[in-house]
Order: structure tokens, then C-alpha cells, then sequence
């Protein structure tokens, strides 16, 4: 769930970028951070019930001055670090969040510790974890300086699941006894390059919705179509139709996606007309009215037009999740930091969202944040010639895991620092 891939350098590098702060201790950290993640990959979990993941989550903290809470309807950990530098009203919340599930596929990447068990770490949800104990070490080390309170959101359910959605109902927004001031995550992608944080203001990814439709005729012989209803080329006109809506309904300036991605009829034989059809669409948007012309219009439009041509149509609207939309100040704040502690040409600036989906933003509607992808593309092949993620064969460089625990603690710290009217120095 990444955005485009951006590989062109800033041809101005800028003034020489200072270093992380914590990137010492990360690198220390690194070799156990890298076992961790590697457990993680062999033995991945999917959807909200993680056992294993959580197990390997609550031991790997063990040992640090942490509440941690464990989630009632699924697998979530939620830990809560406070700070002794804080006021007396305990200072600013800052929450960090990274997703664990993994996805229902068969890995085949030759590595020595691939999973085996049918799900694999493809969206690199196992860097996630890792990286975000990580942080939490290095924020624990440091906690006697730590101006307010850090809560480490570990989520399961993150792919199609709503599991951030599930962890807000269950309280990980109070768990700190206040509101976070803001919220980061900080997600690698396997085809940006090593090392390059990308991310933008505003809307970063879009939101999505499905349309399930089930359009009914009678079925029949296949030599007398006319003696029948055959919902088959009704199905063909419904996806012509999907397709010059979305080109003349909706604005370009607030683009939409819509894609049939499911498609199938009854019939088990070539000279039987089918008595139905199923169809299912993706639909991606940025807007909340687009997503509401979207869900107010097209039935409509699927209806009639079944309608027209004697077949009868049920159409059902699923929402999922909410566009992605990053705090401008707060993601402008955090470009910055990254610039200044990674010099410019590690850092993009997204010119658009990209049309893929986040549970983040269940996050983000009610925390001002920022979500900002991480390049973690192993070295070798050309930028052309890698796998994408969500594949079979993806690949992530986990030496990145250093510099994104060091991100997250440091932009959880500097956003701590400046809340309790602090410099982003105060170390």
C-alpha cells in the first residue's frame, strides 16, 4: 500500500544534513532488530488475531518501564512510555503506530528464512514492528529527557481489515489519559530507493469503497438468446457504463478510480446462458463527495440499466477505508525535520497522492499527523527490474531498519520538544 515509486534526485542536495540524533544507538539496536523482523517474516499472521506476532511484540519490550495493554476483539498491544522531563500535567501525547498483519500469499523469494505457511510479509509490515520497537528502545533509554508521553500503537488487521479503525473503538487514543497531540508512522517501500523518505501534505492516498453487484435474467439455451434473459452482455454494458461515468461524472481536478475486479456468472457450460452475473468494483477517491457520488449514483446507474434490458439488479455499496490525508503543518514540519537530519536529496515531496489505501487514515481523521513511506529497495537490480510489493517475489533491504526507528523516535521526540516549548535540539 505504497505510492508511486519516485527516483529522480533533487539536483541541489542543499546545505550538509546534520545527523539523527539517536542513529548511533539505532545502529547498535540494528542486529536485533534485524532477528526480530526475520522471525517476524517467517512465521507471518493475517488479518486481527495475531497470537505469535503479539507474543513476539510484548517480548521484545520486556524489560522496559512501559503500561502496556493487550486489545480485547484482537490482537493489538498498545504501549505507553512517559516521559520524566514532562510538566506536571504529564506534557504532549505523541503516538507512533506500525501495522503487523501480513497477506494471504505464497512467498517466493528464495530468502533462508521465507515464510512456508501460505501468508508472507509482502507490504513489509514485519519492518513495521521492528522498527517501531526499535524506537521504543531508544526513546526508553532516554526517557529520564523525555518531555511528555510517547503511546506505540502495534496494530494488527492493517490490510482490508480496519484493524486502526477497531484499536480508536477499543481506546488507543486515551490510553494515555489525554489525546495525542500528533501521529506518525513511517511505512518502507521496496521500490522506492535505500534510504529516501517520501511523503506530502494533505491527501497522501486515497480511500476505497467496493460495489457488489449481482445482476439476474432467466437463463437459457444458448442457441435461442431471444427466448430468454441473458444478464451476460447486460454485465458488458454495466462495465462500459462504470467507465464513462467515472469520465464524465467526476471531476478531474478530484479524481476517482474505478475498477471491476471480480467477475463471474453461473453458467457451467459454454451453451447455457447464465441466470446471473457477479461483479464486484474498487473504487478509489480522495474527497468525501466524490465518494458520495459515487455511492448515490452508480446503483442508480447499474439498476436502470439492468432494468432496461429485463434483468433485475442488487447492488450494495461496502464502504472500507478513508482517504489518507496528512496534517499540512504537521507534514510539513516533519519534511523539514527529515531534510535537515537527511539532507534535501533524501527527501521527496509527493506532487500527488497516490490512488492505494491505509488504515492510518482511520488515525489521521482525528489526530493531526503524518504518514511517510521510507525507500527500503535492496541493492542489485536497476529500479526498473525490482518486485513490487504486494508480490510473491518483494524484497526489503531490513538494514533500513536503523534509520527508521531512529525517524520515529527522533520526529516523536522533536514533536514533544516543541509542544512543551522546547527546540528540536533539546536532547
Amino acid at each position: 500500500m505504497t505510492p508511486d515509486p519516485v527516483f529522480e534526485k533533487d539536483p541541489d542536495p542543499g546545505p550538509r544534513a546534520a545527523r539523527n540524533p539517536f542513529a548511533p544507538a539505532a545502529e547498535a539496536l540494528l542486529p536485533g532488530l534485524r532477528e526480530l523482523r526475520r522471525r517476524l517474516h517467517a512465521r507471518p499472521e493475517v488479518g486481527l488475531n495475531l497470537p505469535r506476532t503479539r507474543r513476539a511484540v510484548i517480548e521484545a519490550l520486556e524489560g522496559l518501564d512501559l503500561e502496556v495493554t493487550e486489545g480485547a476483539s484482537l490482537s493489538s498491544v498498545v504501549a505507553v512510555l512517559r516521559g520524566g522531563a514532562a510538566d506536571g500535567d504529564g506534557g504532549p501525547v505523541v503516538l507512533l503506530r506500525g501495522d503487523m498483519d501480513a497477506l494471504p500469499l505464497e512467498e517466493a523469494t528464495g530468502l533462508d528464512y521465507a515464510s512456508a505457511n501460505g501468508a508472507m510479509h509482502a507490504c513489509g509490515h514485519d519492518l513495521h514492528v521492528a522498527g517501531l520497537v526499535g524506537a521504543a528502545r531508544l526513546l526508553h533509554e532516554r526517557r529520564a529527557e523525555l518531555p511528555g508521553t510517547v503511546v506505540f500503537m502495534f496494530q494488527p488487521g492493517e490490510e482490508g481489515y480496519g484493524g486502526g479503525r477497531i484499536m480508536i473503538e477499543e481506546g488507543v487514543l486515551e490510553a494515555a489519559g489525554r489525546p495525542p497531540a500528533a501521529a506518525y508512522a513511517v511505512h518502507v517501500d521496496a521500490t522506492t530507493p535505500y534510504g529516501r523518505f517520501v511523503s506530502r501534505p494533505g491527501p497522501i492516498m486515497a480511500g476505497v469503497s467496493a460495489l457488489r453487484i449481482r445482476i439476474t435474467g432467466t437463463g437459457g439455451h444458448a442457441a435461442a438468446p431471444h427466448a430468454a434473459v441473458d444478464p451476460v452482455p447486460v454485465a458488458a454494458q454495466v462495465i462500459l457504463a462504470v467507465q464513462g461515468f467515472v469520465a464524465r461524472r467526476v471531476p478531474a481536478a478530484d479524481p476517482a478510480v474505478v475498477s471491476i475486479g471480480r467477475l463471474s456468472s453461473d453458467s457451467k457450460a459454454g451453451n447455457v446462458l447464465a441466470r446471473e452475473v457477479l461483479m464486484e468494483a474498487n473504487m478509489r477517491y480522495f474527497s468525501e463527495d466524490t465518494q458520495a457520488l459515487l455511492r448515490d449514483e452508480l446503483p442508480e446507474l447499474v439498476r436502470l440499466l439492468a432494468q432496461a434490458h429485463g434483468c433485475g439488479a442488487e447492488v450494495e455499496f461496502v464502504p472500507s477505508y478513508p482517504a489518507t490525508v496528512n496534517d499540512p503543518d504537521e507534514a510539513a514540519a516533519v519534511l523539514d525535520r527529515l531534510e535537515e537530519l537527511h539532507g534535501r536529496d533524501s527527501v521527496v515531496r509527493l506532487p500527488e497522492p497516490a490512488m492505494t489505501s491505509e488504515d492510518f487514515s482511520y488515525v489521521l481523521q482525528r489526530v493531526p499527523g503524518a504518514l511517510v513511506f521510507l525507500g527500503a529497495m535492496p541493492p542489485g537490480p536497476g529500479t526498473g527490474e525490482v518486485a513490487p510489493m504486494h508480490s510473491e517475489g518483494v524484497l526489503f533491504d531490513d538494514g533500513i531498519l536503523g534509520v527508521q526507528a531512529a525517524a520515529l523516535a527522533d520526529l516523536a521526540w522533536t514533536r514533544l520538544a516543541r509542544g512543551a516549548g522546547g527546540g528540536a535540539g533539546d536532547r
